[in-house]
C-alpha cells in the first residue's frame, strides 16, 4: 500500500505496475562510443587485478608497512603488473575468441562478441605492454627482468602451452611466484622460502580448482579449453586435496618456525591458520556448488563469507606482526 497525497491508500495492482529502479549509470548504447570503452575496460579484467595482490605480500611479511618509500615502489610494482596483467588478459581473449563463442558465459566477453573489435584490441594489448615495462625499467634491474619474464611466459601460456595439460595450471602457479618475487626485488625485501613454496601450492590449489570446475561444467569440454581433454576427474580431485592439505601445511610450519616467531618477536601468528584452511574448504564449495558460474577464481571475488575470512585473515596478521609485543 502507497499513501496518496491527499492521504488515501493507492493499492499497487495492475493498473500501477512497479517500475524498476533507473540505475546509477545507465547502459551505453549498442554500438556507442560508451559501449565500445565498457567493452575495452571489461577486456583488462580489473576485477582480476586482485591477485596482483601478491606482489604486497614481501612488504607484509617484512614489517616494512610503515615506511613510505617502500609502500612507493611497492604499488609502483602492484600497478606494473596490473598492467601487464590486463595486457596478458587481452591477449588471451584475442587466441581464444574462436572458442569463447561457444561457450555458455564467455561467448559474451567483449571481444568473442565483436563488442571490441580484433584490431583495437591489438593495439590495447601493444600500448599496455609497453607502458608497464617503461614503468618497471624504472625500478631495480631485477624486478624488470621478473616482469618481463612474467609477461614472456604468459605470452607462451597464451599461444599453446596452456593447451599442454599440468603444464598450463604449472604456468599458472608460476605467474603468481614471480609477483611475489617481483615486489621483493622492487622493495629490496628479502623472501621467504615458505612465502615462495605456500604461494606456488596455493596458486596450484586454484588452478586445478578452476580445470575441475570447467571439466564438471563444460558440455564440450575439449572446444571450449583443448587441456581439459588430458584431464579426468579423479586425477584433478586428488590434485585438489594434495596441494590444499599441502598449502595449509606449509603456511602453518611457515608460522612455527623458530626464524619466524623470532622476526615477530611473537608465538601467536599459528592462529591464524584458521583462516586459510576455511578459505580452502570454501573454494572447494564453490568449485562444486556453482557449476553455471564462469570460473570458480571470480565467483570467490563475489563470495561473502570468502571475502570476510580474507579481511580477517589479513587483520589479524597485521595485528600480530605489527601490533602485539611479547609480555
Amino acid at each position: 500500500m502507497t499513501p496518496s497525497p491527499g492521504g488515501a491508500a493507492l493499492e499497487l495492482g495492475a493498473s500501477a505496475p512497479l517500475s524498476e529502479p533507473t540505475p546509477l549509470i545507465p547502459p551505453s548504447k549498442q554500438g556507442s562510443l560508451f559501449w565500445r570503452i565498457r567493452g575495452m575496460i571489461r577486456t583488462v579484467r580489473p576485477s582480476q587485478w586482485v591477485k596482483n595482490l601478491f606482489v604486497l605480500a614481501p612488504v607484509v611479511f617484512a614489517k616494512h608497512l610503515t615506511h613510505p618509500s617502500i609502500i612507493k615502489s611497492a604499488i609502483g610494482a602492484f600497478g606494473v603488473f596490473c598492467l601487464l596483467a590486463g595486457a596478458v588478459y587481452t591477449m588471451n581473449d584475442l587466441v581464444d575468441a574462436k572458442a569463447d563463442r561457444v561457450h555458455p558465459v564467455k561467448r559474451f566477453r567483449p571481444i568473442a562478441s565483436g563488442q571490441v573489435p580484433v584490431s583495437v584490441a591489438k593495439v590495447m594489448a601493444v600500448l599496455l605492454v609497453l607502458t608497464a615495462l617503461g614503468g618497471a625499467a624504472f625500478g631495480p634491474w631485477q624486478f624488470f627482468v621478473v616482469a618481463l619474464a612474467y609477461f614472456t611466459q604468459n605470452v607462451a601460456y597464451s599461444f599453446g602451452l596452456k593447451k599442454i595439460a599440468y603444464v598450463d595450471v604449472g604456468l599458472i602457479a608460476l605467474g603468481f611466484v614471480l609477483r611475489v618475487l617481483a615486489g621483493g626485488f622492487a622493495t629490496k625485501t628479502p623472501i621467504s622460502g615458505f612465502m615462495v613454496a605456500c604461494t606456488a601450492l596455493l596458486a596450484l590449489f586454484l588452478g586445478f580448482g578452476k580445470r575441475r570446475h570447467e571439466l564438471a561444467s563444460a558440455a564440450n569440454a575439449g572446444k571450449q579449453r583443448a587441456a581439459l581433454e588430458a584431464y579426468s576427474p579423479r586425477a584433478l580431485t586428488l590434485a585438489l586435496a594434495a596441494t590444499g592439505v599441502a598449502t595449509i601445511a606449509t603456511y602453518l610450519a611457515y608460522t612455527l618456525d623458530h626464524d619466524t616467531q623470532r622476526f615477530f618477536d611473537n608465538p601467536w601468528l599459528w592462529v591464524t591458520t584458521i583462516h586459510p584452511l576455511f578459505g580452502v574448504v570454501r573454494f572447494l564449495q564453490l568449485v562444486v556448488s556453482r557449476p553455471k558460474a564462469e570460473s570458480p577464481t571470480q565467483e570467490i571475488l563475489r563470495d561473502v563469507p570468502f571475502m570476510m575470512n580474507i579481511m580477517i585473515w589479513v587483520a589479524e596478521v597485521v595485528f600480530i606482526v605489527y601490533r602485539l609485543r611479547p609480555s
